[in-house]
């Protein structure tokens, strides 16, 4: 007795139109074309059944069928539909333990049949019809729907969007039922699986969703526990940070230039930061949980092979969650028949069958996430907002509390080196370490919180180096509040110097140290940071990476190159130690050679080095100065004119405006440094003509200065109107912003006559200045 659930007139149209062994195809055609049956309610069941037998449906869109009837609003016997559920649950979620066990990557049909057909037969719309159905009701007809039925369709759904292609997609385009998701996640039993599928939604969501259109934002994360909101910020990383296309091209300056121009107001992302930070506590909470102790017990010496174990199946800190959540619920089931006391003793031997290194990992890959989404707000417009929360909230002490006991217990194994926002597949303990890494950096760039990374024995000793070479203190170490900076035996800051001093030579982990310790120098230089810095070894320890280690990796280097420029530039102690460590010329020409290996990446020390020999040369104490350049390896090199010339050659011919990136960018703002300098000492025409000279003796006549004066022209697009950018470069340079805009403007200059214009020393016939950015 198989009736079909639509009118008798379409069931019967339907039934003489769609035959049993095209009833797939047709359905697809439905979908796409809005002509035909578009879901299982307007085929026969004799038509399915008959179908079912031959094609092995396992009777799955039979029981969509069910489900479909036994749901609607005049019937909606939710609990048959639970029941119905419970039959559909365990066929698909087979599939999805196969395609989570056998890294399955491209869902395909062939290979989960089951998931595949439930879509097909309209069973994902239906679910989420289900799930809906209540805000759709009028307030007094609204019937509760059971946390199993909700469970069951939010693990359906998950399923299946893992295991066919377009299901995961279709779902993110449905922003109705997206932020009607946030909504189950107040309910605790149901928040699991409802965290994982928001998570899987936004991550392929075309249009990054906006915060503040969730119902009640703020009651929703303060009805969080810590465990809860730890997981809600691997949604928030989402929403938080700039959509990465993955195109390189997109990655050029100008092709960002174009999209600001485009771009009215801030971006979805930026707006999501201001909807965190406006919530009440949320970065408190977050500090707590970044810096809360993890509870260890005895017989976990082997924790990091256990962790490395568990990591190669469990997917994310929501498996752990309902590992621990099944815990509860049994202890929840016993509790009527026990005492308080009974209930509580249940509790503790449950959790305690989980081993203890589970619950470490738990706990650390809720730091990674949290630690996320706090640097990613350190890097953001609100930057200095965020930074006195974290100040106040005593993140950096805390963190410092924990450095030895969980973030750096022991040294990793090697890993690949991931972007910003590139997709990580790390185990936790390298993610964490990484994370940890990123949030130093972004702290302590370019601003005085970075004081805060010491000890008060630490910042004393700043102190005292200012007070022995008689040099004004450093304002921000006098005005850091010392109650919110490290306590203990040592600072976070000389905790990561030990750590980088004992990183394997081959370790990635080498590029993140370094860039964490290269932000502490970042900014206006400061002679007592380089010196706390020196008297530590680091100069030393760097250079035997460059040289005797012969450190290969292209970003290690290049993290190596820009620490060594900070901790030299303008320090005559420095070059000192430099000399006193390259000793040999053997050792010289081996540095020689990583430097010219690739000046994209060592160009920022190129600067440094050329900087640095202006100012000791302009030094009134003339004989010292010599003195100090005749005996130094490095300023001697570069001190000689045609050296500079060959960088500066280079350094224009490896850039052109259309392959511009924040990566290379500084190769033209450090062959601006070196035109700079020659312009205070009336040497720019010189140097021009020279340019001019390499061009034609490698008979390339105007290919190398008309690629310049593009650049430059660039220059004055992207820098005139970024005030951090310019600031960021007065910084660097101790040179003016007036002087860098003024030297440019002379170098463009259209005047054909001018010595210092670059369209003088271009012959008409090669010239090509007004070419468009655009063209190649």
């Amino acid at each position: 007795m198989a009736a079909a659930a639509g009118p008798p007139e379409l069931s019967s149209a339907v039934s003489r139109c769609v035959r049993p062994h095209n009833i797939v195809p047709r359905l697809q055609q439905g979908r796409y074309t809005g002509h035909g049956p578009t879901r299982v309610s307007q085929i026969p069941d004799s038509l399915l059944r008959e179908r079912d037998k031959i094609a092995k449906w396992n009777g799955i869109p039979h029981l969509v069928q069910k489900l479909y009837e036994n749901s609607q609003p005049n019937n909606d016997d939710l609990l048959l539909c639970q029941g119905i559920l419970k039959e559909i649950a365990p066929l698909l979620s087979m599939e999805a333990m196969a395609f989570v066990t056998e890294d399955g990557k491209g869902a395909q049909e062939s290979k989960f049949p089951n998931t595949h057909i439930f879509d097909i037969f309209g069973g994902v719309d239906l679910l989420v019809e289900i799930l809906m159905r209540p805000t759709l009701a009028p307030q007094k007809k609204k019937q509760k729907m059971s946390e199993d039925l909700i469970k069951d369709c939010l693990s359906i759904l998950y399923n299946t969007c893992i295991c066919t292609d377009g299901v995961t997609k279709r779902l993110s385009e449905r922003n109705d039922f997206v932020l009607f998701l946030f909504t189950l996640m107040t309910n605790k039993k149901t928040f699991l699986q409802t965290a994982t599928l928001i998570e899987d939604i936004l991550g392929v969501k075309k249009e990054m969703i906006q915060l503040e259109d969730i119902p009640n934002l703020t009651n929703l994360v303060a009805s969080f526990d810590q465990q809860q909101l730890a997981n809600f910020c691997r949604i928030l990383s989402v929403t938080i940070s700039e959509l990465d296309t993955g195109n390189d091209d997109k990655h050029t300056l100008l092709a960002k230039n174009a999209e600001q121009k485009k771009a009215a107001g801030p971006s979805r992302a930026e707006i999501n930061q201001v909807t965190l930070l406006n919530i009440p506590g949320f970065i408190e909470r977050l500090c707590k949980l970044a810096t809360r102790k993890v509870s260890e017990t005895a017989g976990t010496s082997n924790f990091l092979q256990e962790l490395e174990e568990w990591y190669t199946w469990l997917d994310n800190a929501l498996v752990l969650d309902a590992l621990m959540h099944m815990a509860t619920e049994e202890t929840d089931q016993s509790s009527s028949t026990e005492s308080a006391d009974e209930s509580v003793l249940a509790a503790s031997q449950l959790r305690s069958r989980l081993p203890q290194s589970m619950k470490i990992m738990h706990e650390i890959m809720y730091k990674v996430e949290v630690l996320y989404v706090l640097c990613v707000l350190l890097m953001g417009r609100q930057r200095n907002q965020v930074h006195k929360m974290l100040a106040e909230f005593c993140l950096i002490p805390g963190l410092n509390n924990l450095f030895d006991k969980l973030i750096w217990r022991k040294h990793s194994n090697n890993h690949v080196l991931h972007g910003q926002n590139q997709i990580c597949d790390c185990s936790p303990e390298i993610s964490l370490k990484i994370q940890f890494l990123r949030l130093l950096q972004s702290f302590s760039d370019h601003h005085e919180n970075k004081y805060l990374l010491l000890n008060s024995q630490e910042l004393n000793e700043l102190s005292l180096i200012s007070l022995r070479a008689n040099i004004p203190e450093v304002e921000a170490v006098v005005n850091t509040d010392r109650s919110l900076i490290c306590d203990g035996k040592k600072g976070l800051l000389t905790r990561l110097l030990q750590v980088m001093k004992k990183e394997p030579v081959e370790s990635s982990f080498r590029f993140w140290q370094a860039r964490a310790v290269e932000s502490f120098l970042r900014g206006v230089t400061s002679y007592a940071d380089q010196m706390f810095l020196l008297k530590r070894g680091l100069l030393e320890h760097i250079l035997f990476c460059i040289i005797d280690s012969e450190c290969k990796s292209r970003d290690v280097l290049q993290s190596y190159f820009d620490l060594l420029g900070e901790l030299m530039k303008f320090n005559i102690d420095a070059f000192r130690r430099f000399n006193k460590y390259v000793n040999t010329e053997e050792k010289f020409q081996i540095f020689l050679n990583q430097i010219n290996s690739s000046l994209v990446d060592s160009n920022m020390l190129v600067r440094c080095i050329v900087l640095s020999l202006d100012r000791f040369e302009s030094q009134t104490d003339a004989v010292k100065v010599a003195e100090v350049i005749s005996q130094c390896c490095l300023l001697s090199y570069m001190s000689h004119v045609e050296n500079q010339l060959s960088f500066l050659f280079r350094l224009i011919n490896i850039i052109q405006v259309q392959t511009l990136t924040q990566e290379n960018v500084s190769c033209l703002n450090t062959s601006l440094v070196i035109l700079m300098l020659a312009r205070r000492k009336g040497k720019l025409p010189f140097y021009l003509n020279a340019l001019r000279g390499k061009e034609l003796s490698e008979k390339y006549p105007g290919f190398l200065l008309n690629n310049f004066h593009n650049l430059l022209r660039f220059w004055q697009e992207h820098y005139l109107n970024k005030d951090k950018d310019s600031t960021c470069l007065e910084n660097s340079s101790c040179i003016h912003f007036s002087y860098w805009k003024e030297t440019v403007s002379l170098l463009l200059h259209p005047d054909q006559t001018a010595p210092c214009a670059i369209i003088s020393y271009i012959d008409k016939a090669y010239m090509s200045v007004d070419k468009d950015f655009s063209e190649d």
